[in-house]
């Protein structure tokens, strides 16, 4: 047996639904890495023989290897910060007058129009780096601060460039409709026609997206709009996905199961029509409590309803400088399982098979199983439900990705 690597003295959780048992664990296993993918996986028992002299072993020394996480919601690349912001809250200022004073998401997208791609290359780089250092190894980048045509390339350029300069594999959404730019306040719909006459092909001309999302919200946009930019971009081969029932029930998730999303965000106001639609269809809940935990919500998720409708619950960290700046998907498992009450397994899972559903890679990525990318962590824990436990000392030993180990940064 060839193999380029082979691991040994480990547990694995596989997170594999076809492996029976909780996070389809696999107790005192193997891992064979060929070409990039996994070649084997298996009890260490039944390792087939292969060149121990030819062939890398590595000892994980009783430790558990999961799959590599997958951060499938974030709007990483961004200039600024709404500290600020923050601040006056606490002191008791609205968000309404916070937006009337210059501030809110149009502070941001102000901060994005003026920084160059360098800037915000280096910024996304930093971000990068942090979740690279928790595991992470597929991240989703939005845009949606930019509201112009040649700020949203710049924005989904950068994301590009980090994809190719980085170990992290990065997943691109063209959220052009994020908000209503202070130019067109007064005429959405124009600005929709701008996102999708305009906004849509140029995206598209540059292949800077691999998907389309819309904020779906009484603040944002309406179903009517909304659907205009999901269809077109269905109609151009892009996935499609939507922000919705966020914070109100406009049946935006609905509209998105119809047409087929791989995932409605957010959803803390959606009800049972709505968790069936979304169930039919095979879309996946983004769940974000990362936002529920900074804006001090209190209206829950349906997850007793999700579970009931078997629908994939994803856990991202939506990281943004204004409802959610935590850079930290490990931190999102505590806080899925804190707040939300999601079993450990179950928030595993968000960031790992069922994300990797909601960015439509669940056939390459999301679990060690043979045939699949060789993407995985070896963890210096006794148990999966340490990762969602505790949190602030980093327990990731090793990565690999796509068969190599890689160095994480300081």
């Amino acid at each position: 047996m060839s193999w380029d690597q082979v691991w040994i003295d480990v547990n694995v959780a596989t997170m594999d639904t076809n492996i029976q048992g909780t996070y389809g664990v696999i107790p005192q296993a193997a891992i064979a890495v060929k070409d990039g993918k996994i070649a084997w996986v298996g009890p260490r028992s039944e390792l087939p023989e292969f060149d121990v002299l030819a062939t890398p072993v590595y000892r994980g020394k009783g430790g558990w290897i999961t799959p590599g996480l997958i951060d499938a919601h974030t709007h990483l690349v961004f200039a600024g910060n709404r500290a600020n912001e923050f601040e006056q809250r606490l002191q008791g200022a609205t968000y309404a007058e916070i937006a009337r004073a210059g501030g809110g998401i149009i502070s941001t997208v102000n901060a994005c129009r003026d920084a160059d791609e360098a800037e915000l290359f280096e910024l996304g780089r930093q971000r990068l780096n942090a979740l690279a250092r928790e595991g992470v190894t597929t991240v989703e980048i939005k845009s949606g601060y930019g509201l112009n045509t040649e700020t949203e390339l710049k924005l989904l350029r950068v994301a590009r460039e980090l994809g190719e300069h980085h170990h992290i594999d990065v997943s691109t959404t063209f959220l052009g409709a994020h908000a209503i730019p202070p130019e067109y306040k007064d005429n959405a719909d124009a600005y929709i026609d701008l996102v999708i006459n305009d906004m849509l092909p140029a995206v598209i001309a540059e292949n800077l997206a691999d998907a389309v999302d819309v904020f779906c919200e009484n603040i944002a946009f309406n179903l009517e709009q909304t659907e205009r930019v999901l269809t077109a971009a269905k109609q151009a081969g892009l996935q499609i996905k939507l922000h919705a029932e966020q914070l109100t029930n406009m049946g935006g998730s609905a509209l998105a199961a119809k047409l087929g999303a791989k995932s409605v965000d957010h959803i803390e106001f959606l009800d049972e029509a709505g968790v069936k639609a979304i169930s039919e269809s095979g879309t996946c809940a983004t769940l974000l409590p990362g936002a529920f935990y900074f804006l001090r919500e209190t209206q829950l998720p349906p997850i007793d309803l999700l579970r009931q409708y078997k629908v994939p619950m994803v856990i991202a960290s939506d990281f943004n400088p204004g409802s959610s700046p935590i850079c930290s998907t490990l931190l999102m498992l505590n806080m899925a399982c804190t707040l939300f009450r999601l079993t450990p397994e179950e928030a595993l899972q968000g960031v790992t098979i069922n994300a990797a559903k909601a960015l439509g890679i669940d056939n390459n990525v999301g679990s060690i199983t043979v045939g699949k990318q060789a993407d995985f962590c070896l963890w210096d824990i006794t148990t999966p439900a340490q990762l969602a436990y505790a949190y602030g000392v980093n327990l990731c030993k090793t990565v690999v990705k796509n068969g190599q180990v890689v160095a994480l940064p300081n």
